[in-house]
């Protein structure tokens, strides 16, 4: 067989694999639209729920993502972006630092739950901040670290090494070098992995499950350390926990709806950082 048969049939392998994958997505993202499109209205986007979360809206649940959310990238952006230019530009090569690169990359595959239980035993219970819009927040941030690290590494990596000696060699000092010629062609990758790894903590159920996330808050939170409802959480107990399961079951899918067209959202603000920041520094 030659080697362009080969390459035929491993383009025609990938193809298929990707257009399985992106069919399947797109027949789940249906059926929710499909689905949940009859429950969107003004009121339900604006309004609390009412009578036993049978009626009304999800706005707090809403407005308790977004503030979580924002801690979350408090928390995870900052500490990210710098330990990844600190592994990548500052880290001397060895054993210490491979154990710190293995120790991330195995953390990213941990299961979001063990860190909702580590949330529970160090934000909850140690730091006792309590069941709250923080301890949620500081777990997930936690749990996104990991990926935002990988991917601000990543990203350096692929910044020529040109770009360090020419600045070195007119003077500069190394931070001097990273901050204006490293990181302005690193920053698109590295502000895409930051946003992609919000928009998963975003939909995350299991460690706000223990944290700080409630059955049903009519009010929104008024401090860091209230608790708050969370479109992931409230999907989660519409979807198998309530009493009338049937009867909330198009809430149910107005609230995935939702949250799907919310991360699609964040998805595309990545999409749009990169490409802004990517032309403005060709230019």
């Amino acid at each position: 067989m030659s080697k362009e048969i080969k390459q035929a049939i491993g383009f025609a392998i990938l193809r298929t694999a990707a257009f399985l994958v992106v069919f399947i997505l797109a027949l789940i993202i249906f059926d929710i639209a499909r689905k949940g499109i009859g429950a969107l209205s003004w009121d339900f986007i604006t309004e609390a729920p009412r009578n036993g979360m049978t009626e009304g809206g999800i706005f707090p649940a809403i407005v308790g993502t977004f503030y979580v959310t924002v801690i979350t990238a408090l928390v995870s952006v900052p500490l990210g972006m710098f330990s990844g230019i600190y592994l990548n530009e500052y880290a001397q090569k060895g054993t210490l630092t491979r154990i710190i690169r293995m120790a991330i990359r195995n953390l990213s595959g941990v299961p979001s739950i063990v860190f909702g239980l580590f949330g529970v035993a160090f934000f909850v219970q140690g730091l006792d901040f309590g069941t709250s819009v923080l301890s949620a927040g500081l777990t997930l941030g936690l749990m996104t670290l990991p990926v935002t690290i990988t991917a601000s590494e990543e990203a350096l990596k692929t910044v020529p090494r040109a770009y360090r000696d020419g600045a070195l060699a007119l003077g500069s000092t190394k931070w001097q070098s990273i901050k204006t010629n490293v990181l302005p062609s690193a920053l698109p990758g590295m502000l895409t992995g930051s946003i992609l790894g919000l928009a998963r903590a975003a939909g995350e159920t299991a460690p706000i499950l223990f944290t700080g996330a409630a059955f049903f808050l009519p009010n929104l939170p008024n401090s860091p350390f209230s608790q708050f409802m969370a479109l992931p959480y409230h999907l989660y107990i519409l979807a198998t926990q309530h009493h009338a399961i049937q009867k909330v079951r198009p809430l149910a899918y107005g609230t995935a709806l939702v949250l799907i067209v919310l991360i699609l959202a964040v998805n595309l603000a990545a999409i749009i950082f990169r490409a802004r920041f990517r032309n403005k520094y060709n230019r």
